[in-house]
């Protein structure tokens, strides 16, 4: 039988085979706000059973889901639980956690809690799981990307890219670049100081999405799982009842 996992975000598309309940080698294919490439929708592949985890804007959503239903036998979505596989989500109301947040901190649970959950996208997430698998709560702010879009979108004159961190930047691409990289490991140091407090004990960081890759310097420390989210899927997948699957 045939599975897939797909992971449908807000800029990007990563998708990869189900293989002993772990993801195989991931495609990632960026995306616009609104929707795939040709060559994207033309590389998604055929089977038995589509798992899919979705954040992106209801139309793209529902063109995947269509461009799915004709590749696959039963299409399945992932969506936020109260609790799942010694995950305990903290909102009152699961279904409004990010069904993205959810399924990494799903993973995260395997993964020797306690652990500050740090997905880097379109927006910048921060989440706590404690030793016993209970979500304490998060943050979610722009990541660095957006932060550098959206000076550029109010000041054309500021690049839109470029420029390398410095702890003291004399060129604007580098200022920028350290500006904004900087905002987020500050708020990833201090989320990761307090939780130490609330916790008595400093939680490992744990860094997945796109955006990962130029904190990881900053943070020498923090772990690196860039497929996460599809990690959290596929545990999701597999344990879901025999009658659902």
């Amino acid at each position: 039988m045939s599975e897939w996992l797909f992971d449908l975000g807000n800029s990007r598309f990563k998708f990869a085979p189900l293989r002993e309940g772990s993801p195989g080698d991931v495609q990632a294919w960026p995306h616009g706000a609104e929707a795939m490439t040709a060559s994207a929708r033309a590389a998604l592949p055929h089977g038995d059973t589509a798992w899919v985890a979705s954040v992106a804007a209801a139309g793209l959503t529902a063109e995947v889901m269509a461009l799915l239903h004709e590749r696959f036998t039963q299409v399945r979505i992932a969506r936020t639980q109260a609790e799942c596989g010694g995950l305990r989500i903290a909102y009152a109301q699961p279904e409004k956690l990010g069904v993205d947040r959810f399924l990494a901190l799903l993973a995260a649970v395997r993964l020797q809690p306690p652990v500050l959950v740090v997905g880097v996208g379109t927006a910048l997430t921060i989440d706590l799981l404690d030793a016993d698998g209970l979500h304490r709560g998060g943050r979610i702010g722009a990541s660095p990307t957006v932060m550098r879009e959206a000076l550029h979108a109010r000041a054309v004159q500021l690049p839109a890219s470029g420029g390398d961190y410095a702890e003291f930047a004399c060129d604007t691409a580098d200022a920028l670049a350290s500006g904004c990289d900087g905002a987020a490991v500050a708020l990833v140091e201090r989320s990761q100081r307090l939780a130490g407090a609330l916790l008595g004990t400093v939680p490992r960081l744990l860094l997945h999405g796109g955006g990962a890759a130029p904190l990881l310097p900053l943070l020498p420390a923090a772990g690196h799982r860039p497929a996460l989210v599809l990690e959290g899927l596929a545990y999701w997948a597999v344990h879901q009842p025999r009658q659902e699957r």
